[in-house]
């Protein structure tokens, strides 16, 4: 799985990057990080939601078992660790990832894990126990495909109406 998705025409953004500093336009370069800002979050939204709403599946039991010995519920949990940075400076772009840092340890690897469709894991922390279960479908992936080409399409409205502005 890809660790964040990176919505950026280098060249375009290091040129407007430029042109906004020597122009000392503030207020566009706020309106422009906005604005791209504004475009990735309908991502980020689905993301989150798409973990939310995961479904993971233990074949062979048709029955649920018992609350989970833990406190922290796991896809939310996961779904509040996605974010959003936008720089407009030199290295100018919009990132969406999982914060791995916002995750407690034991769960760092688990969007991966999750996106790959397939945990194995002890059951209850019993280390002699092990039990696989099904997550479907990469969450990840599916997502990011749906939205590219929407926030392809609005950075370049973006760079373009700054363009515009500053000429």
């Amino acid at each position: 799985m890809p660790r964040d998705v990176r919505i950026l025409n280098t060249g375009s953004l290091l040129e407007l990057s430029r042109r906004l500093r020597a122009a000392g336009g503030e207020n566009i370069r706020q309106s422009m990080h906005r604005r791209i800002r504004r475009a990735a979050e309908p991502l980020r939204d689905d993301l989150q939601s798409a973990m939310r709403g995961l479904h993971i599946s233990s074949p062979g039991r048709s029955v649920r078992g018992g609350p989970s010995p833990t406190s922290r519920p796991l896809r939310a949990t996961i779904a509040d660790a996605v974010r959003i940075s936008v720089r407009t400076g030199s290295a100018p772009g919009a990132t969406v990832w999982v914060d791995k840092g916002r995750l407690p340890p034991d769960l760092k690897r688990m969007p991966d894990v999750l996106n790959d469709g397939r945990v194995r894991h002890p059951v209850f922390g019993n280390r002699r126990r092990w039990v696989t279960q099904w997550a479907s479908p990469p969450w990840w992936d599916t997502t990011v495909r749906q939205h590219t080409p929407r926030m392809e399409r609005e950075v370049a409205r973006v760079l373009d109406d700054v363009r515009r502005r500053l000429e």
